[in-house]
């Protein structure tokens, strides 16, 4: 290191103790710094003996799921070490333990590295300086004591010189004033010439005091300015010299240390970089080969299932086409002809290999600007597309087959083309089957209701009525939601329609029945006395209060309705009929509330979300809350509860309160 300019002598005059104090301070850092790379030993030391037994169990680990990650459970062919060794990826993981491993022992070096050519060099800096700093102190002791306070011994020595010559000059003085005036009186006496010699004797006497005085004066003004401008220099300059010194062998050990560290870094730079290698050159086509090689078994696809006759009843495999049975295949080729039609549209618009080109197109995008987007949500979103698309090409699969195999029984019969548009019904009262000429009973939607003609018919018995509604006019379906989006996207795309549309792919509600307006409404009625109910068909019902008549009187003198919190049969008398909705807390609630267990996402526009803990209120009616449809209920959107809005949801989400 280039010496300082400045010297503390010249530029810190009569500072000796605060330059020693200040090189106290730098021998003090120089233990600080020895402490502050003993505790960094320590934490590289710590962090090698945690490294090597994450190391150690990674591998333990890895000796027992390779072979299954390279061959399988069960491979086919013998195998050994060198089989493994040829999976890149397996070698790749093998690469980053001893990695690990080795870095383990990397930083086990540096800490003995920086323990015996720093913690140790620091510690001699620091003895060494110690015994510095006590031989500074007995420098400045000796110096103080026996040098710098000799010096100042000798300069005070001289001040004080001086003072005293100064004091006997001033009695010289006074002892001349004295003898002249007693000369004066004396100059009648015999003794004047006495009296004279001796005041000529005092007035030498004086004047040798008076140069000794400007002798001790001229010796203290060069005892001081030797003082402050040669011994004191010297000693602060002695004194840097020391620090200057001091700080140099701390710098280059500091240096050596930080060289250390940056070839300790390029250690594990290397290290990384040879795991980079090994991880680019991983080959998935590779590795599924080798696993290939190692798990090829024989396979046959199991044989067509053929039709077998019943052992107590002789039959052939032919399709019977009798009246009765050929009207239940034309119904149920009806139904799957109309289900094919809207799973069509939405198959053809949402195909795979549209969609990865989308993909693709996205992916470019975002993986261009991240800002976009993230290419992972992409990638997902592609995944559950091509997910459902297997799902709809199985549901086309097996409308097909049906559709084939009844039309190579039936032909082109396909019988009446007035089919009955059947919804679910519940039947308190005995009710008669229209086909089978039966009675129908049950509270759970047991039985299905024409809403053109008004047939009943059991559900067993929905596919054996022939379609001659007698009130329809052709064709009358309820149309889904499903049929109704992709055929609007059908005459968009056809059309060139500049309006940008996009089909959404169906979810499970997409399938469920969805409640007419015709149904939602009901008309209300008022109690006009208590009733309580003497079975489980009845319902108890009190004077006053407003109920929804879901089924009128059919002449048997009951009626059946919901008071918002079950339904039942109740007395027709008991009731006096009214003309609009029911109301309560709010027309279109049960008061039934229930609570969300799970969060759920809505995925189509019917539906509601739910978010975890939220209690929402389901909607009144008998095909609404509870009854909406197999596995699904419905509720008012907590949203826009003023607006009535009603969204449906998992019934396994949520849990009654």
């Amino acid at each position: 290191m280039a010496s300082s300019e400045q010297l503390y002598g010249d530029s810190l005059p009569d500072q000796v103790d605060r330059i020693s104090a200040n090189l106290d301070a730098h021998i003090q850092l120089v233990a600080d710094v020895r402490e502050l790379y003993k505790d960094r030993v320590a934490l590289e030391r710590d962090f090698a003996t945690k490294l090597q037994a994450l190391a150690k169990k990674s591998a333990e680990k890895k000796v027992k799921m390779e072979s299954v990650l390279v061959l399988g459970d069960d491979p086919t062919k013998a195998w050994g070490e060198s089989t493994l060794k040829q999976s890149t990826l397996n070698f790749a993981f093998d690469s980053i333990i001893n990695s690990m491993a080795n870095t383990a022992q990397d930083h086990n070096n540096i800490a003995d590295t920086l323990t015996t050519q720093v913690v140790e060099a620091l510690k001699i800096v620091e003895r060494k300086h110690e015994n510095i700093q006590k031989t500074a102190r007995s420098f400045l002791n000796r110096y103080e004591g026996q040098f710098y306070l000799k010096l100042i011994s000798d300069r005070d020595r001289s001040y004080s010189e001086r003072l005293k010559t100064k004091q006997k000059y001033d009695e010289e003085c006074g002892e001349v004033e004295g003898n002249r005036q007693r000369q004066s009186r004396a100059n009648d006496d015999k003794h004047a010439e006495r009296v004279a010699r001796q005041s000529e004797q005092q007035r030498v006497d004086m004047l040798n005091s008076k140069n000794a005085y400007i002798i001790a004066t001229a010796i203290a003004n060069k005892t001081k300015s030797k003082f402050f401008g040669t011994d004191l220099v010297h000693l602060e300059n002695q004194l840097q010299a020391v620090q200057t010194r001091l700080v140099n062998k701390f710098a280059k050990i500091l240096l050596h240390a930080q060289a250390l560290q940056i070839s300790h870094l390029d250690v594990l730079k290397n290290r990384l970089s040879e795991n980079e290698a090994r991880l680019n050159e991983v080959n998935p086509s590779k590795d599924q080969d080798l696993y290939i090689e190692y798990n090829i078994r024989p396979f046959s696809a199991p044989s067509d299932w053929k039709f077998e006759p019943c052992a107590t009843f002789y039959d052939n495999e032919e399709m019977s086409v009798e009246p009765d049975a050929k009207t239940v295949l034309q119904n149920r080729l009806r139904r799957s002809r109309g289900k094919l039609q809207e799973l069509m549209p939405v198959i053809e618009t949402k195909t795979p290999e549209r969609e990865y080109e989308q993909l693709e197109k996205l992916a470019i995008a975002y993986d261009g600007d991240h800002s976009l987007g993230n290419i992972e949500d992409i990638s997902d979103k592609y995944l559950e597309t091509d997910h459902n698309m297997t799902f709809f090409r199985t549901s086309e699969c097996i409308l097909n087959a049906e559709i084939d195999v009844i039309v190579k029984a039936i032909g082109d019969d396909v019988g009446a083309q007035q089919p009955h548009n059947f919804k679910s019904s519940s039947f308190s009262i005995p009710t008669t089957c229209g086909y089978c000429k039966t009675s129908i009973w049950g509270l759970s939607k047991q039985g299905k209701t024409c809403k053109v003609c008004n047939l009943s018919v059991h559900a067993k018995c929905e596919l054996k009525v022939p379609a001659d509604c007698q009130r329809g006019g052709g064709v009358s379906r309820h149309a889904s939601r499903l049929s109704t989006s992709t055929s609007s996207a059908s005459r968009m795309s056809v059309t060139g329609t500049s309006i940008p549309t996009q089909l959404v792919t169906p979810t499970a509600s997409s399938f469920v029945h969805a409640v007419s307006k015709e149904e939602e409404y009901h008309s209300t009625a008022k109690v006009l006395f208590d009733f309580t109910a003497t079975s489980e068909f009845e319902l108890s019902v009190s004077e006053g209060s407003t109920v929804t008549v879901i089924e009128h009187d059919d002449g048997s003198g009951w009626v059946k309705v919901n008071d918002g919190s079950g339904d039942g049969l109740v007395p027709a008398s008991y009731l006096q009929h009214g003309t609009g909705p029911a109301s309560g807390s709010n027309e279109h609630g049960s008061g039934q509330y229930v609570k969300a267990i799970y969060a759920y996402e809505a995925q189509g526009s019917d539906e509601l979300g739910l978010k975890d803990g939220e209690l929402i209120e389901l909607s009144n009616g008998p095909s609404g809350g509870q009854y909406y449809g197999e596995g699904w209920w419905e509720a008012l959107d907590p949203g826009i509860n003023s607006l009535g809005q009603k969204g449906i949801f998992p019934s396994n989400y949520v849990e009654l309160v």
